[in-house]
């Protein structure tokens, strides 16, 4: 089986090695264009394509992966089908007819719910128990295709974005391994998906990590474990943004106290009034500062019960 396949970061990485350790031929590696990275502007290669040049896949970065000149690029290499992992651009109708066995993806959720593009966070922030992996047919929309193929793991009470997203990485590696001679032999029966029990995972947004207190302290702990490492949950202290990057719902919250309001202080967390419950907050990161335990951090930080985060 020759495969063209299609993705940009880690997660797409990590099932292209799966793919070609198993011993396929894999013709094309097709990832987003090179971009620009801090102050210098140096371009940095996607993790895809830097396995690919590891490897001696030629490698295809199209601005627009719809336009005539990708297409016939697509063309010009011989595959029986596409294998598409977080690529980043809307795949066409006419690229979905090219190869004979079509495109599937590889969706790091369990369809229909959390189709979009962060499911990994998402299902930490609502508090899911489980979660997988999904191997689909792909059509025109955006993650509604057939389903062919599921693998799921527990989401533990610890599992942060960062350690889900790499136990997710190798199942989807193990997922479309399993599932390719499958599908060669006709085995896989497509299911349709039930839309009224989808669910979207929309775009993360950096603002969207702002802790907002008046929420209950499970929902809080729950966002700060999603969004660590990116983009960070944080609040305000005296006009300072403190980034918040372990925190735990404890007990219930003084009635008296308005939310954001620290309730006590002892060596190793902070204890912060929310709508429901008590953050336990154990390592922070002050503005301009590294990552650090609230013992280190209460060493030179003027911070007092009573205080309030913005």
């Amino acid at each position: 089986m020759k495969i063209i396949f299609m993705g940009t970061p880690d997660f797409a990485a990590g099932a292209l090695s799966a793919i070609y350790d198993a011993g396929y031929e894999v013709t094309l590696a097709v990832t987003q264009p090179d971009k620009p990275k801090g102050r210098s502007g140096k371009l940095i290669a996607s993790p895809v394509k830097e396995f690919a040049i590891s490897k001696g896949i030629p490698v295809f970065q199209p601005e627009r992966i719809k336009t005539m000149e990708a297409v016939a690029e697509l063309k010009s290499y011989e595959a029986d089908i596409y294998i598409v992992a977080a690529f980043g651009q809307i795949i066409s109708r006419e690229i979905l007819d090219i190869p004979r066995l079509g495109c599937i993806n590889i969706h790091a959720s369990l369809l229909p719910k959390y189709r979009g593009a962060s499911p990994i966070q998402q299902v930490i922030i609502d508090g899911e128990k489980k979660t997988g992996v999904t191997i689909m047919q792909m059509d025109e929309g955006i993650d509604t295709g057939d389903m062919l193929y599921k693998k799921e793991i527990p989401i533990e009470e610890d599992d942060t974005f960062e350690s889900l997203h790499d136990k997710l990485t190798a199942l989807g590696g193990e997922a479309i391994c399993e599932a390719l001679p499958l599908l060669e032999e006709g085995k896989l029966i497509p299911e349709k998906q039930k839309d009224e029990e989808s669910s979207y995972a929309k775009l993360i947004k950096k603002e969207m990590g702002r802790l907002d207190f008046r929420k209950s302290a499970a929902e809080l702990s729950r966002l700060i474990r999603g969004f660590n490492p990116w983009p960070g949950a944080y609040t305000f202290h005296n006009g300072r943004q403190l980034k918040i990057w372990c925190g735990e719902a404890v007990g219930s919250a003084s009635e008296e106290l308005k939310p954001g309001v620290i309730e006590s202080i002892d060596r190793d967390a902070i204890y912060v009034s929310c709508g429901e419950g008590a953050l336990k907050i154990k390592e922070l990161q002050p503005e301009g500062k590294k990552r650090m335990s609230v013992r280190d951090f209460l060493n030179g930080a003027k911070l007092e019960t009573g205080d309030r985060f913005e």
